[in-house]
């Protein structure tokens, strides 16, 4: 299978970043973190210094197998503005290949039209960039290709579907179970 890519940009929420990292590693999945600040050192929104496994140019699409982009601010404006990882999101909503995103992220696709006619969630404000979209304020929301998440505290509920995507719901069920997560 290819790699799930998480991408970290300055002021990234770091729950949002490093629980998919470690559900989805607890999973057998393969994932990586890729800066796209052109060094592997990046700052969350709450002052803690992530070292990415690779940085943005270092990644080829053909490798890549999902988009996970994590919300913080600056950290989803930081994203949304990276011009190479704009092109990626494209090639990928083009090919109807899987791209998630959390809390304020979202905003990464609803602002390129990417979400129009799909019903979407994101943290509550964000929804005015969600262009088209059917704004739903689920903790998670699956639709199609996509997958976004409400916030931080929709972290590990937006983790197990991106997972469940791939292994399933029993491995899911098992996974929670082991992480004592109480359904």
């Amino acid at each position: 299978m290819k790699t799930i890519c998480v991408f970290l940009a300055e002021g990234f929420e770091e729950v949002e970043a490093l629980t998919p990292v470690d559900v989805l590693r607890r999973a057998g999945l393969p994932v990586k973190t890729v800066s796209v600040t052109g060094v592997l050192t990046v700052n969350g929104a709450h002052g803690v210094p992530v070292i990415a496994d690779r940085v943005f140019e270092e990644v080829k699409e053909e490798e890549v197998e999902m988009i996970v982009l994590p919300g913080g601010l600056p950290g989803a404006t930081n994203l949304d503005a990276h011009e190479g990882l704009g092109k990626l999101i494209r090639t990928f909503a083009e090919a109807g290949r899987p791209l998630s995103a959390i809390c304020a992220a979202p905003l990464v696709y609803g602002k390129r039209g990417l979400l129009k006619g799909r019903k979407a969630t994101c943290y509550p404000g964000f929804e005015k960039y969600l262009e088209g979209a059917d704004y739903t304020a689920a903790l998670v929301q699956k639709d199609g290709n996509f997958i976004t998440g409400k916030g931080p505290g929709a972290a590990m509920a937006f983790s197990f579907a991106i997972a469940e995507k791939y292994v399933g719901a029993e491995k899911v069920k098992e996974l929670k179970q082991g992480m004592m997560i109480e359904e």
